[in-house]
């Protein structure tokens, strides 16, 4: 693992150092425990590949398991718990940096071993005013039970356990959501990279291939240029398939006149990107299928137009929605009036899911969709701001029902892209791919 350079090492700890203003703000100070996330056995002997916890990542840099930070709000002091150095282990696995280089290497005020944090965490809960944790993290939630039950035995000594017990997670969430320069020019990488992964697949794709096969051709875009990882598990569906919200590529056979649905993307150095589109597999779309994609393309086109600081979450939702739902009343799948179909939800046959969600490091990242600290069913949108990033991905599925000619049964098109809110609208970061009926005609064709 390469150190942090000294612009990266600066980023990481201004995060510490907003977190724990926040904290003294909110409850007077504290001590915040951020555990990063644990290897997981695939087999008898082996793992699935590492991947940190993204909290934990974005305040320290350091992508080592077995690993937990400690900071003190009132000292403005940081602690970096984390593995020995162990020479025999690192012939195996790979270099460790131990708590006295990875201290040095990442910024930390202090360092120990990983073994010593149960044993230390009393004191460093002692007298506290608040102790901030992953809530729903069944180890932490541990260690701090145990450390509360230590401290309650030592009263008579002046030492009492945090009097509040807060989500970590949550002020996290909040300080996540907007992306700073850096981050934003990562994810636009990410959308790069993406982008030229799906262009690879529809140059690629023949009739009679498999979907495994393009996801394998995703797959090398994405590595040789430089990912560490797909973002989540690709989704490549042809035929019927595509009408399937979560379908995993594969081993289905592309054939002549099905559409293929492809829902991919990277993770670059920590984020995630988030393309889908949707092409005939025999490079030209039928007369049904041009109509369905333009409808769902004339939805995201409308949903574009609402993205803007200012604007609220759910409008850019309603915008592709009321497209979406119009255009099913004039192919005549559904029957009423625009505001009636929206009112019974009778275009939910053909649109079950939202617009879009927050991308960050996670690919369905952190923060809350409605206006924090409101309360009750009909707490209001939140309104959008520049730095936060968000896809766009109307849909339309069309499965056989007795309500649809069958010139359309087997449809289904989505198509997502990721947006940056500017101070003058939104900027896509992922149109290096085709999007129009035209573009990928014309790329299929060559």
């Amino acid at each position: 693992m390469n150190a942090p350079i000294a612009s990266q090492l600066a980023q990481y700890q201004t995060r510490r150092a907003a977190l724990m203003s926040q904290m003294r703000a909110l409850s007077g100070g504290g001590i915040a425990i951020v555990r990063t996330a644990p290897e997981v056995p695939r087999n008898a002997d082996s793992d699935y590949p590492y991947r940190y916890d993204s909290s934990f990542y974005y305040l320290t840099g350091f992508d080592e398991p077995d690993a937990v930070l400690v900071l003190d709000a009132n000292a403005q002091h940081s602690t970096l718990f984390c593995r020995n150095k162990d020479e025999e282990r690192e012939i195996w696995d790979g270099y460790r940096w131990g708590p006295e280089a990875a201290r040095e290497a990442f910024g930390f005020n202090a360092s120990a071993a990983i073994d010593d944090f149960s044993a230390n965490l009393p004191s460093l809960l002692a007298n506290q005013p608040a102790a901030y944790i992953q809530i729903g993290n069944a180890i932490v939630e541990r260690d701090v039970a145990s450390a509360v039950t230590t401290l309650r035995g030592q009263q008579r000594l002046g030492k009492m356990p945090p009097q509040q017990l807060r989500d970590v997670g949550a002020v996290l969430s909040e300080q996540r959501l907007i992306k700073d320069a850096s981050e934003l020019a990562t994810m636009a990488q990410a959308g790069k990279i993406s982008a030229l992964a799906h262009v690879r697949a529809m140059q690629t794709c023949r009739i009679g291939q498999r979907e495994y096969t393009l996801e394998a051709e995703l797959l090398h875009a994405f590595r040789t240029s430089g990912s560490q990882f797909p973002a989540y598990g690709s989704i490549v569906a042809t035929g019927a398939n595509s009408c399937i919200l979560h379908y995993r590529a594969g081993n289905s056979v592309l054939n002549d006149g099905d559409m293929v649905l492809i829902d991919a993307g990277c993770e670059l150095n920590g984020y995630a990107s988030d393309i889908t589109r949707t092409f005939p597999a025999n490079g030209r779309f039928s007369a049904e299928q041009k109509a369905v994609y333009e409808l769902v393309l004339a939805a995201q086109d409308a949903s574009v137009a609402q993205l803007a600081p200012g604007k609220t979450f759910d409008q850019y939702n309603d915008a592709a929605t009321r497209v979406l739902a119009q255009g099913m009343i004039d192919f005549g799948w559904i029957q009423g009036s625009l505001d009636g179909v929206l009112e019974s939800g009778s275009y939910r046959q053909f649109y079950m899911h939202r617009c879009g969600h927050w991308l960050g490091m996670d690919v369905h990242d952190c923060g809350d969709y409605r206006v924090p600290g409101t309360v009750g069913d009909n707490r209001p949108w939140r309104p959008l701001q520049a730095g936060m990033v968000l896809t766009v991905e109307p849909g339309c599925y069309v499965r056989p029902a007795a309500n649809v000619p069958e010139a359309f049964w087997n449809i289904g098109v989505r198509i997502e892209d990721d947006a940056v809110i500017i101070p003058t609208g939104c900027e896509l970061i992922t149109r290096d791919v085709p999007v129009t009926v035209k573009q990928i005609e014309d790329l299929m064709r060559h």
